[in-house]
């Protein structure tokens, strides 16, 4: 679908690829640390075997395919529906209630590492989206909506939801201990900040290197 004649989302790999690239080398560092630290694990029962490091490869490929399918998908709706965006004070006011919001739940559960991870991650882009010039973010609540639902599916089976034995278990010691059916509630901020910390890096190199 990358080869559409109407999307034509081939063209963007020059800004697409470096950003995915980049931001899965932050995620996987931090991944290999939480792993150690038994944050989370992965069920050898679904797994090939082979691994990087102590990640199996299955979850390197991970912050390939996810966010490349994440922005395929904000760039369709946005294909489609071209003036789609919020207004700014809606903007505004969403972002700086997730901001304080988060910074809340932090300073209570400051011990838990899931939690501070995600959740300090999630501050931060949140924060990058004030200054970003494209308004990126007035789109991204919006298609994030769409990426909401494979997001759910897909979450859902890795985390145990419809089969015998999830394939990533996660420590409840480090994370709130909220879930969404299987879902820890974090999971929703580490996608949220995961494919818009690529959308950001993808508009600025799109500034550097120059639309085409």
């Amino acid at each position: 679908m990358s080869f559409d004649k109407r999307l034509r989302f081939y063209t963007k790999w020059k800004y697409v690829l470096p950003s995915t690239i980049a931001v899965a080398a932050v995620y996987i560092f931090f991944d290999i640390i939480l792993t150690q630290n038994g944050v989370w694990g992965f069920n050898p029962k679904y797994l090939s075997g082979i691994y990087c490091y102590n990640l199996p490869i299955e979850e390197c490929l991970f912050f390939i395919a996810i966010p490349y399918a994440s922005m395929f998908l904000h760039y369709s709706v946005l294909e489609y529906f071209p003036n789609l965006k919020l207004k700014d004070e809606i903007v505004k006011i969403i972002t700086f209630s997730l901001i304080a919001g988060s910074l809340a739940i932090l300073v209570f559960n400051f011990q838990n590492q899931y939690t501070l991870y995600i959740l300090a991650k999630f501050v931060v882009v949140l924060s990058l989206s004030l200054f970003d010039r494209n308004k990126t973010i007035h789109v991204f609540y919006l298609t994030f909506l769409v990426i909401l639902v494979p997001f759910v599916i897909v979450n859902g089976i890795l985390t145990g939801s419809f089969i015998d034995e999830e394939v990533i278990w996660y420590n409840n010691a480090e994370n709130l201990g909220i879930r969404f059916f299987t879902i820890p509630v974090e999971d929703f901020a580490y996608a949220f900040s995961m494919i818009f910390f690529n959308l950001l890096l993808i508009g600025q190199l799109e500034k550097i290197w120059g639309r085409k």
